[in-house]
């Protein structure tokens, strides 16, 4: 990529005011917010072994990637939101488009993998481990984070090589389509690659997603109500979050196409609801929503509140006569 001397410039933030910094300020907290409720269900994870389980080791990897999306926009956006000049570099736009995307598509084919963990669990129960091995696991990972990686690295590298004949993006962040709108001459190899992406990346696990749900409910209505519930107890965490994160990005995919002719405070809420709500929402599901996440993170807290007092008990306690004397004479 060749190295530019000229900025970007986003025409959607209008000037530094007070609803700007309403703005900021929700952004803020909302970001805060993401950074410690998926790094709180990383930790637990992490410390507790009785999590060290394919689904859990998916979920980690889950909220990974809510944090590598969040910090990926977030900042920039809240720092151009009390900017007068609201500017990026093209590389760092196409960086910007880049960590969107593969936060976007990892965290589908996460689901997907989370899903076919969830259909051997309720449909193949006594062939579980023998399939869902820790190999196993780690293969769905490195599809899950390799596939989308190379590929869209090879589409923003496309991307790089078109000339530019306009330089503002009506736009909070960058995404690769407000990119390629700013170029003069059209790729039809870029769209036909774009169009094979959206099928392999978004399609594809989604279609997956679906089918292994609907594999699940054929399982469970053939067996008793209490199969049922308990199957339902099972994915339903995971199911709002598909049907959370699927409904964000529709909602962008359709905001890319007319945000043109919608007001500016649609066109802000649009986009901060897909880089914003998800990550933010999937650690608050699960840690509310699953069992063993809740019993795990009360049983730290329990563990690191004992562990304090005891060490403030121990600060505390007189100490004898003797210890005095020794103390002295030392």
């Amino acid at each position: 990529m060749s190295s530019h001397n000229y900025s970007l410039i986003f025409t959607a933030y209008g000037s530094p005011g007070p609803e700007n910094y309403g703005v900021f300020f929700v952004t803020l907290l909302v970001y805060i917010a993401t950074l410690i409720s998926n790094a709180a269900i990383m930790l637990v994870i992490w410390l507790d072994s009785a999590l060290h389980k394919p689904m859990y080791i998916f979920l980690l990897n889950l909220a990974f990637n809510g944090l590598v999306g969040s910090s990926a926009v977030c900042p920039k956006i809240m720092e151009n939101l009390i900017k007068d000049m609201k500017e990026i570099s093209p590389e760092g736009c196409l960086l910007q488009v880049l960590a969107i995307n593969i936060y976007a598509c990892c965290v589908y084919a996460i689901l997907a993998a989370m899903a076919y963990d969830r259909y051997v669990s309720i449909c193949k129960p006594l062939q579980y481990h023998i399939i869902m091995t820790p190999n196993k696991v780690r293969i769905l990972l490195a599809v899950a984070y390799l596939i989308p990686i190379i590929c869209l690295s090879l589409q923003v590298f496309l991307t790089s090589k078109l000339p530019l004949c306009r330089y503002t993006i009506d736009k909070l962040f960058c995404d690769n389509l407000a990119f390629v709108n700013l170029s003069c001459a059209k790729s039809n190899v870029g769209n036909i690659y774009g169009l094979f992406l959206v099928f392999l990346l978004a399609i594809f696990p989604f279609i997956s997603v679906i089918l292994s749900y609907v594999r699940i409910l054929m399982v469970s209505y053939r067996v008793s109500e209490k199969a049922q519930m308990t199957a339902l107890k099972t994915c339903a965490p995971h199911l709002i979050t598909f049907i959370n994160f699927s409904s964000a990005v529709f909602f962008s995919v359709g905001y890319n196409r007319i945000n043109y002719y919608m007001p500016k405070e649609i066109n802000v809420l649009m986009s901060l609801h897909f880089i914003l709500i998800p990550p933010l929402l999937h650690p608050v599901i699960y840690g509310i929503n699953t069992q063993d996440i809740r019993k795990s993170m009360c049983k730290i807290i329990r563990r690191k509140v004992f562990s304090l007092t005891s060490e403030i008990l121990k600060f505390r306690s007189p100490v004898t006569p003797d210890k005095r004397i020794f103390s002295c004479a030392a």
